[in-house]
């Protein structure tokens, strides 16, 4: 058993992977921390936790209900920060110091360019050497990296959705590196303390667009669909231009992305067709546990409580665009579930492990 913290485990994502934990036969949370909470138990804030853990006979327990939050975390093997960014940096570097390996769920460390950081975040980074040292958590890209750190810096919700559809493509270099992605999420994105929008009586039964003068995540995906294109040795002949639009929707949980590419011609002047694609983006992933390509568009509620991105590629010869919609659950595969896959390969598990959960339908 590896020994866990989770920082903030009030937020959303620290009770997602409590959540997910309680089914993890080799992770035991020892550890949990809350800024408001502190000196209650578990089972307190989070009452679902009431019924216990049911363990197997002779299997130690992941998670005790009635372990009290404290306002630092205790000495562990592993941490899972989810902190808001610049705050996760502070933490991060105590823990690190302390020879405890970490999972940060904030944005403090995937961007590999402090600048760039800076421009986005509007801070000075508490910490930039870290940033040649983090591996970005993305295991469909990074998996030979990941065992090999100490700091996993895990992706952002609509920027997983979005690379994961993106990467086939622009790593066998078949789009021009002009791409618009038009992604819908659930209000669950904001976290537990969001701005007035995304109350009930503003959300329910509305549509919004945000972050059109530009969205954090954007230079996040910009900087892996570079990296994918680069491992599919097609390097991109121009400078990528992205356009991002994030859409809030009436929904506790979920992600989806429509991404648009123009398509590139061969020396024939024809198109790829549908087949052709699909069959592309098939042998991509033809090994990843998590991630498939279906026939069919595929629905949020596909994913719903699950790790699985469904992805869904087709060509619209007409317009000589390639879509692809690909979708999952922002809190699990876009936030703690991809926290724990991560945290897997770093102590060598297989990556399935304690993820083997189905979507909820309906």
């Amino acid at each position: 058993m590896m020994t866990v913290s989770i920082v903030n485990v009030t937020s959303y994502t620290g009770s997602e992977l409590l959540r997910l934990l309680a089914q993890h036969p080799h992770f035991e949370v020892i550890s949990v921390t809350g800024r408001s909470t502190v000196g209650k138990r578990l089972d307190e804030v989070f009452p679902f936790l009431r019924a216990g853990v049911p363990t197997l006979e002779g299997r130690h327990p992941t998670i005790d209900p009635r372990l009290v939050i404290t306002e630092e975390p205790a000495q562990t093997d592993l941490s899972f920060v989810c902190l808001p960014h610049a705050a996760a940096a502070e933490a991060v570097v105590k823990l690190l110091q302390k020879g405890t390996k970490v999972v940060d769920l904030s944005a403090d460390f995937r961007l590999r360019d402090v600048a760039t950081y800076e421009e986005w975040y509007k801070h000075t980074h508490p910490a930039p050497a870290l940033l040649e040292t983090a591996v970005y958590g993305l295991c469909e890209m990074y998996r030979e990296q990941i065992p090999h750190t100490s700091l996993v810096a895990n992706p952002g919700c609509h920027t997983t959705t979005a690379i994961l559809g993106l990467s086939p493509a622009f790593a066998a270099g078949i789009v021009n590196p002009d791409v618009i992605i038009d992604s819908k999420t659930g209000i669950s994105g904001g976290g537990r303390n969001p701005g007035p929008s995304y109350h009930f009586p503003e959300a329910d039964e509305d549509v919004s667009a945000y972050g059109l003068s530009g969205h954090r995540h954007m230079p996040e995906i910009a900087q892996e669909l570079v990296v994918a294109a680069q491992q599919g040795d097609h390097p991109l002949a121009t400078e990528l231009r992205i356009t991002f639009v994030p859409h809030l929707m009436p929904m506790t949980r979920g992600i989806l992305a429509t991404c648009y590419a123009d398509l590139k011609q061969d020396e024939n002047g024809d198109l790829p067709t549908t087949a052709e694609v699909r069959a592309l983006y098939e042998n991509y992933y033809a090994n990843e546990p998590f991630v498939h390509v279906v026939d069919q568009a595929p629905h949020t509620k596909w994913t719903y409580g699950s790790n699985h991105c469904f992805i869904y590629p087709i060509v619209d010869q007409r317009a000589k665009r390639l879509i692809i919609v690909s979708c999952l659950d922002n809190l699990v595969k876009g936030a703690s579930g991809q926290a724990i896959q991560n945290a897997n390969l770093l102590y060598g598990l297989p990556e399935i492990t304690g993820l083997s959960s189905l979507g909820v339908h309906p």
